[in-house]
């Protein structure tokens, strides 16, 4: 099969890249490289530097490459610039997706994966979000999300497109990028092995399901496998919560057995605290007894594992 992943020198867009490898597939990337890295990318996998924004472009790589099955990672992804920016929110995140969108239909791929997301979907939940529930977008980029999904369902409608909505719990792992609003654990990791305190917005009892990117990249290889016909959704998480102090002190713990192993000495300093940030969740859990049941994916790393693989790539990286 060959498989186009957009964003795919990204954080989540390399990994899938090196699952659908690892399964036999023939993988080509399109990433425009605002923040994915091509030095992340396995060697000999085509890249085309392109926006997806531009229709034209995008018609040029499907012209060019023909894909059978597309996995669609690449996005804008800050929810505080869709605030202050909305109409570049839409500009990715609406008029990127239909652009490709587009040309899938008109170069008859037959699987479409696109990355969505169940934290901003869903809102604040306490209890594990199935995928009935009713969506309560907050931001533009949830509401990108969501429109997201309505044009997917559309697709698979109007043009028998198999379109795939995956909404992500909070992703972690290897490569995530440390700069910016999202991946705490990054962050978290930066910070420390720099000698940095932490800090922690307001007073840390902010739940989220963290779930490892390997395990993600599985989720989307067997999206796209997958025999049904039209559109459906599936939450991918694990859907136990860790609340920020938790995750604070699971990482300091596994940066310094890292760093044990490593025979390093490095003192890392204990945690700050700042002021809550504006709009955040105090809460978001996700179900996935759904993409269990129907493509028997459930989630094989344990935070503690992933956390400690995590902070083994970081400790390499910074030496």
């Amino acid at each position: 099969m060959r498989v186009l992943v957009t964003g795919g020198a990204g954080f989540i867009g390399t990994h899938v890249v090196e699952e659908c490898l690892a399964a036999g597939n023939e993988v080509v990337v399109v990433d425009d490289l605002s923040s994915g890295k091509k030095n992340n990318l396995p060697e000999g996998v085509p890249l085309y530097q392109v926006d997806v924004a531009d229709a034209d472009a995008v018609q040029q790589v499907f012209e060019l490459v023909r894909p059978e099955s597309v996995v669609h990672q690449a996005a804008q992804i800050s929810v505080s610039r869709s605030v202050r920016e909305p109409s570049f929110d839409a500009r990715s995140n609406v008029l990127g997706l239909l652009h490709v969108l587009e040309a899938a239909v008109q170069y008859g791929v037959r699987s479409f994966v696109f990355a969505s997301s169940g934290g901003v979907l869903y809102g604040d939940v306490w209890e594990p979000a199935d995928e009935d529930q009713p969506p309560a977008p907050v931001s533009p980029y949830g509401i990108s999300k969501l429109t997201g999904e309505y044009y997917l369902q559309f697709f698979a409608r109007e043009y028998g497109l198999r379109c795939t909505a995956l909404r992500y719990a909070n992703v972690y792992g290897p490569r995530q990028d440390p700069h910016g609003e999202a991946g705490v654990v990054a962050i978290f990791l930066q910070r420390l092995l720099a000698g940095e305190a932490p800090v922690i917005n307001g007073d840390g009892k902010y739940i989220r399901d963290y779930v490892y990117v390997e395990d993600v990249a599985r989720a989307n290889l067997l999206a796209l496998e997958g025999e049904w016909e039209g559109f459906r959704a599936y939450n991918v998480g694990t859907g136990l919560g860790t609340d920020v102090n938790q995750l604070e002190s699971g990482l300091r713990q596994a940066l310094e057995e890292v760093l044990r192993e490593q025979g390093r000495e490095l003192e890392l300093p204990a945690a700050s605290y700042g002021p809550p940030r504006a709009g955040d969740l105090r809460s978001s859990l996700l179900d996935a007894k759904k993409i269990q049941r129907e493509l028997g994916w459930r989630p094989q790393v344990t935070l503690e594992e992933g956390l400690k693989r995590t902070a083994a790539w970081f400790a390499g990286r910074k030496n």
